[in-house]
């Protein structure tokens, strides 16, 4: 398993959605959940091993970069807003003027080939962003999307949080090219860590996929 250079995060590390995806894709029943142990490298081989629990993601030099399990619960939905509300509030994205990471892969301003999705604050605390898939729509590309939009239900810019563990749902695939609604909330914080739910909707307002994610804060 390798991510491409294309598909960071944080400068020099995989985006921690898409990186999730490709190691999700290994776990055929339940609910795919995966652990970052380490920052996901780039351009550099890793090998996924079986074990009792589920799977451990290994680099080079054998150093465990993840692990990934089924879990049987589901997520819950966070509800879905208009496509011109995401669309207001992703005008009024943080990230614009204070990201820690600009070139993500999904939410980095200066990433004209990136995802572009840009999770602005609704009036009640949660996120909301517009999506266009490309041609190339696939389930670790949903992954990616999910991720970062409960990320920016924390971030404020004062210092820099990253996906620690998410566990996702892709209900269904979202045609290329059609208008899609992402939605995430704040489920709780405790001291350097927020749990998160983040939701994928359709151009008709159907559900395309869940997560549910545990973001940590750097010290700084």
């Amino acid at each position: 398993m390798i991510v491409d250079a294309r598909h960071n995060g944080p400068p020099g590390s995989g985006n921690g959605g898409w990186t999730s995806g490709l190691i999700a894709a290994s776990i055929t029943e339940g609910v795919p959940e995966v652990t970052l142990q380490k920052p996901p490298p780039l351009e550099s081989p890793m090998t996924v091993v079986k074990t009792a629990e589920g799977l451990r993601v290994i680099d080079s030099s054998d150093v465990i970069i993840a692990t990934a399990r089924s879990r049987e619960d589901d997520i819950p939905p966070v509800p879905a807003v208009p496509y011109a509300e995401a669309e207001a509030a992703s005008a009024s994205y943080l990230g614009f003027s204070r990201h820690p990471f600009p070139s993500c892969f999904v939410c980095g301003p200066q990433r004209s080939d990136g995802l572009r999705i840009f999770p602005g604050h609704l009036a009640d605390g949660r996120t909301a962003a517009t999506f266009t898939p490309s041609e190339s729509i696939d389930a670790v590309t949903v992954w990616a999307a999910l991720d970062c939009p409960g990320g920016w239900t924390v971030i404020t810019g004062e210092h820099p949080w990253v996906l620690g563990r998410m566990a996702a749902i892709v209900d269904e695939l979202p045609e290329p090219h059609t208008e899609c609604v992402i939605v995430g909330q704040q489920v709780s914080v405790s001291g350097r860590k927020a749990l998160v739910r983040t939701s994928l909707y359709g151009p008709a307002g159907k559900i395309m996929g869940r997560a549910e994610a545990t973001w940590i804060a750097l010290p700084v």
